[in-house]
């Protein structure tokens, strides 16, 4: 078991290599991954280093313990410790993720503030039985941390509305039905089906990647009449780099592409 002092001295966020993927673990198990000020600015911190590292393509954000996250930590915020970092917000995520692909890897719950850290995310995978949900107004509180701003663009409005009102959670698998849940795993498989989707996603270019997730996530702001130049923008050095005529080369010539981020 571990002690008080020994959960003291972890680092609240881990960090692992796996190829071109980062594995970004929040590492609170004894207060179920609750976010306080040192893991915020864990989390935020690995943001940047897989926004920064040319030889990251792909994040997978998760939870220790055998559960994902359940919010802030509302002793630590009593303390005054601020679950917010920098402009990242909440978490170190929730107003500005990454602008690499993140999938979260979902085992146990993900509630409160936990859900919303998984929706700043691009992609959910989430074992079965897992409950996600935003109970915050049983305590006459909001979910402000995205929940309410992200979930009507990605669900029905009744659901979204028994959700922010009823504060009950939902079983992962309805969510999946739904189409917030990506993939649906066994109990513990969440993490490897997540590095799986991952590996998918990281053969691809790293260029090509960043650009599509930009532009559906910025197109909102976006009018009719601007859209297409907007899009412009982004696309149009993509296709004109070095990677965009390495793919073209390696398609014609029946290889697999050796991707240099230019």
């Amino acid at each position: 078991m571990t002690s008080d002092a020994d959960a003291r001295e972890q680092p609240a966020v881990l960090t692992e290599r796996r190829g071109n993927v980062l594995l970004i673990t929040l590492n609170r198990p004894q207060v179920r991954n609750a976010v306080n000020a040192a893991l915020a600015e864990g989390v935020g911190k690995a943001l940047d280093e897989l926004d920064a590292d040319g030889e990251l393509s792909v994040g997978v954000l998760t939870g220790a313990g055998g559960f994902f996250c359940a919010g802030m930590d509302l002793g630590a915020f009593v303390k005054g410790e601020s679950p917010w970092y920098g402009d990242r917000g909440f978490a170190g995520i929730a107003q500005r993720s990454a602008d690499k692909p993140l999938i979260a890897a979902i085992e146990g719950f993900a509630v409160a503030g936990g859900m919303e850290i998984a929706l700043a995310c691009d992609l959910i995978v989430s074992a079965q039985g897992a409950k996600l949900g935003i109970p915050e107004v049983k305590r006459s509180l909001v979910a402000a941390g995205g929940a309410l701003l992200r979930l009507p663009r990605r669900m029905p409005y009744h659901v979204v509305m028994e959700l922010a009102l009823t504060g009950d959670p939902f079983p992962a698998e309805r969510f999946h039905e739904l189409g917030l849940v990506n993939r649906l795993t066994p109990p513990g498989g969440a993490v490897d089906a997540a590095l799986e989707l991952a590996a998918t996603l990281a053969k691809n270019g790293p260029l090509g990647l960043r650009a599509a997730k930009k532009i559906l996530q910025e197109q909102w702001d976006w009018s009719s009449e601007e859209m297409w130049a907007k899009q412009g923008e982004i696309s149009g050095p993509v296709m004109v780099s070095e990677d965009a005529k390495e793919g073209a080369s390696a398609f014609k010539g029946k290889r697999e592409p050796v991707w240099r981020g230019r």
